[in-house]
């Protein structure tokens, strides 16, 4: 990639401060990303309960995973796996050091942190120069479609793996070395995050070493390609796919959280980014723009969103690969990011995408705090009712795992109803 205009060509070198002026520049660093850090949290605490989605599913496994191990599990046992597990692995480790109940809120925190500051990383050696302006972009991504549909071995992987593409974008052999073992670490949560990292390191080191015009024909081949998996897994595999996920190729995955109402921040994202491109374009030129390795990505990135089926049945396997193109749109989408970053916004811009982020936060409390009501009543019911008879509450049966109200029934080994 071609390294960002400098805003003030042709200046002298910067002055090299003292060491109690780089001293007091690291410990004001230290506490920017120490409060920003807070922030990204803070979602993470705001209510009762934490809901998202398949969270519920860790939060059974980590509980039955505890009983087998304690022999109170007659006739169950653990299965050994290479991949997708690696969160589960946490949930349960902090389940025996500090309990139920604050396990679940620090194992997700520690997901959250792991993807938003591996996509700033990302971000900010892309673009060449610290993406702080595209934070409140990063912050929704966290807590976008992927967080809410609680997919957080997925989610855990792609923070790793975008860690490990900040390493290896420049393509030194070193560099490509200390990302080994970060792409094997994120393995152990999710193969698909590094299955895509992995192809984007090849792609990279390919880039490096060709010009611009044979660049261009390599984006041309890996578009052919996804058309001709397309062709092949949809004839001879039991695949699905649909023409609404044009709407995912828009990279804005935090439009599709809960309702319609989030639409709103997908016409205000897309426009902020928009006015970033067309100020990209007009410092860069088309054809430099286009010749560019980001936007390559970007544009491979799209079109596999787009074209490659959403699930796909693996003869031999009793599972399904599902929600492929879904859960790989948040790649996209921190891709995006990482090509408009290089552009220098305006002041307009800056604060347009802090009032998107806040709208988005906004709904996003409200929405888990109408949750959290349901489940309040739900529990009320479940008190009230007769043991062994089900309750249901507005087409919702009680006791379905839904947000973390199982954890105490799961500590005392009560039955739910």
């Amino acid at each position: 990639m071609p390294a960002p205009l400098p805003d003030t060509p042709g200046t002298a070198p910067p002055f090299r401060p003292g060491w109690s002026a780089r001293f007091a520049a690291m410990s004001r660093s230290r506490a920017i990303y120490g409060l920003v850090s807070l922030l990204l949290l803070a979602p993470c605490h705001w209510q009762p309960r934490l809901h998202a989605g398949d969270l519920s599913s860790h939060i059974d496994n980590s509980w039955l995973a505890r009983l087998i191990e304690s022999g109170r599990a007659q006739g169950l046992e653990a299965v050994r796996q290479t991949t997708n597990f690696l969160f589960d692995l946490i949930l349960g480790g902090l389940f025996k050091v500090v309990g139920a109940e604050a396990a679940q809120r620090i194992a997700v925190s520690l997901a959250v942190l792991t993807f938003a500051w591996g996509a700033f990383a990302f971000i900010s050696t892309v673009s060449g120069r610290r993406a702080w302006h595209l934070m409140p972009v990063i912050g929704m991504l966290a807590y976008g479609w992927v967080f809410q549909m609680g997919f957080f071995d997925f989610y855990l992987s792609l923070g790793l793996c975008f860690w490990a593409l900040a390493l290896g974008w420049e393509s030194k052999p070193w560099r490509l070395a200390a990302a080994g073992p970060i792409l094997a670490l994120a393995y152990l949560a999710h193969a698909l995050p590094v299955v895509w990292a992995a192809g984007l390191l090849a792609y990279l080191w390919l880039a490096g070493r060709t010009a611009a015009r044979t660049r261009a024909w390599m984006m041309a081949v890996s578009l052919l390609a996804m058309v001709l998996l397309r062709a092949w897994t949809g004839g001879t595999r039991i695949a699905e796919w649909s023409l609404q996920r044009i709407f995912m190729t828009s990279a804005a995955d935090p439009s599709w959280t809960f309702d319609a109402k989030y639409y709103v921040l997908l016409v205000g994202l897309l426009l902020v980014w928009g006015a970033l491109f067309l100020d990209l374009m007009h410092q860069w030129g088309t054809l430099r723009l286009a010749s560019s390795i980001p936007f390559q990505v970007c544009v491979v990135g799209a079109a596999g969103v787009f074209l490659l089926p959403a699930t796909v049945l693996i003869p031999g396997f009793q599972h399904a690969l599902v929600l492929i193109a879904e859960r790989m749109a948040l790649g996209v989408s921190v891709c995006v990011c990482a090509l408009v970053g290089a552009a220098r916004p305006r002041i307009l811009e800056r604060y347009a995408l802090v009032v998107v982020a806040l709208i988005f936060f906004g709904f996003l409390y409200r929405d888990e705090r109408a949750m959290n009501a349901l489940e309040d009543r739900m529990q009320g019911a479940v008190a009230q009712s007769v043991p062994g008879h089900g309750v249901v509450i507005r087409g919702v049966k009680a006791g379905m795992p839904c947000g973390s109200t199982n954890w105490k029934a799961l500590e005392d080994r009560r039955p739910r109803t």
